[in-house]
Parts: structure tokens; sequence; C-alpha cells
């Protein structure tokens, strides 16, 4: 049986991956903001009740990470109450729910990668109504949540296609050295999800598939060297890349310093590692130089 899959978020980078990994493998149902308000609870229920879908996932969220400082009751609107939301409402109809949340739920103080079991520590509004968004979504015991940092595609605006296109505007381009992660390959993870489509609406609600995991490509690195490899892949980068510290830009939110996830709970339970992070970069970085960024 194909799987039918209710998605809502429709043009974050996530969200339109999951769109091109979907071929015949899932019927997809799409629905954006414009449908279905996200700060809408009742719409939010409403329209899970009317669909014919075997499985629900979410790849909207309010990712401003700066903004959310400014507008706290739209970052938990979106991140925290709609997620929940859409939980309760798939616990009426007894539908699994896959749900993606951030490696900002840390503090980042550590000198290890996350494991899903270490306390979660939020340093700023985002990360802390992500936190929210997670144990809302956990409250129905048929929800998968995946957390995920750095994510880079080819499709929207992220790190990669953002570093690219500074490396052809600018003669010198001062990159943050001092912060660390594990940055997540958004094709691997829509194609990890199409493919697990099928297992998420059979299981019952005691299946390990169900639970809180970690996606991220395997390594970690720092925001330079996440830049430099994927600056290195285009011929016609003007910029020399120059290593500086979070304390010299200014931004209103926090960022946790070293935010690296261990995906084994992953790799154990489904089977799947991702790769190392730098040939996904790489190859995003290529597919963006060939199609002029």
């Amino acid at each position: 049986m194909i799987p039918k899959v209710l998605q809502f978020g429709a043009t974050g980078q996530v969200g339109q991956a999951l769109v091109a990994a979907a071929g015949r493998a899932v019927t997809l149902t799409v629905l954006s903001r414009a449908e279905v308000d996200l700060t809408d609870a009742a719409a939010i229920r409403a329209a899970i009740r009317a669909a014919n879908c075997d499985l629900v996932w979410n790849a909207a969220a309010f990712t401003l990470v700066d903004r959310a400082e400014a507008e706290p009751d739209a970052a938990f609107a979106v991140n925290a109450a709609a997620p929940a939301a859409m939980a309760a409402a798939c616990a009426e109809r007894d539908l699994p729910f896959v749900h993606l949340s951030t490696d900002s739920v840390f503090n980042g103080q550590t000198g290890r990668p996350y494991v899903e079991t270490d306390t979660a520590e939020p340093i700023s509004v985002y990360g802390r109504s992500k936190l929210a968004g997670e144990q809302g979504a956990l409250a129905h015991p048929r929800t998968t949540v995946l957390r995920v940092s750095w994510v880079f595609s080819p499709y929207g605006r992220n790190y990669v296609s953002f570093m690219l296109n500074l490396g052809r505007t600018r003669e010198v381009l001062q990159v943050v050295a001092d912060q660390f992660g594990s940055p997540t390959d958004g094709e691997a993870l829509a194609g990890f999800m199409v493919a697990n489509a099928a297992r998420w609406a059979a299981a019952s609600a005691d299946d390990p598939a169900f639970g809180l995991f970690h996606f991220a490509n395997a390594g970690e690195t720092s925001r330079y060297d996440f830049a430099r490899a994927a600056i290195a892949r285009d011929p016609l980068t003007r910029a020399r890349l120059e290593p500086t510290t979070q304390g010299a830009f200014v931004e209103a939110a926090a960022r946790p310093p070293r935010s690296p996830l261990d995906s084994s709970k992953l790799a154990a339970t489904f089977g799947f590692t991702p790769q190392p992070w730098k040939p996904a970069v790489e190859r995003v970085a290529d597919q963006l130089v060939r199609n002029g960024i």
C-alpha cells in the first residue's frame, strides 16, 4: 500500500525536498500557510480531521532565529502551539505524526555530540519555542520528533546557497570559526522520511520508530569550514575567507557554541546512517553551482 501523507509546510527547504522526494513512494497532500493558518489551532485540527491520510508530518516552522527574540508570540504560535495541535488532532484519529525540531534546544556547552537523553536547555526564544513544540508533539504516543541542525539543500535560502552567493560578490568574507555543529542534508532527510512513511503509517504506539531522534550528517565542523567546503566548489568565487568569532557579530539571539548531534539511535532503530557532512555539502554546492545558484 502506498501511504497517503498530509504535509504542513510547502515553501521551506525541507518542505520542497519532501515534495521532490515523494515520487511514487507516497501520495502527498501539501498544505501551505495560505491554506491553513499555523497560528489557528482550530484550523489545523479541522484540516487533519478532514484529510484522507495515513500519516501527518510537519515541515513548517518559524525559523527566523533573531526575529523570534522580538516576536516570541509568533514563534511560539508556529513552533509550539501548532505542532501540539497537530499531534492532538492526530491522536484523535490515531494517526502517526512526524515533527522536525532543532539542535537549538541545547545550550551548546558540551564536549561531545548531544544524544537524545541529554538535558535540553535552550538559550534563545527560538530554541525555547522548538522545545515546547517537541513536548507538545510527543504527548501523542505515535509521534516521531527528528532533531536536525544546520539544514542545507538545493532548495530555498540556506547556509550553502548564502555562502556561495557571498563568495561571488565579496573580496573578503569573514566567517565564524568558533561555532560548531553537524550539518543536516535536507535531501537525505526527505529521502529518509519518505522511505519510512509506510513503517510509521503501519506502526503501533509501542514501535521503537516513535520517539525522539537526532538526524544529522556524520562528523562535526565549524561554520567557517562548512562555508569553505561549499565555496571551494565554485570556480567563480572571488572571496577570501577569514575566520572570526561569534562575538564579532551583533545578533539578537544567542547561538549554541557547540551543538553537534549524535545520530546513533537513528542508525540503531532505522538502519540508516547519514553520510559524512563534507561530501554531502559538496554535492549540494555542485548542484547549486550548475544551476547558477
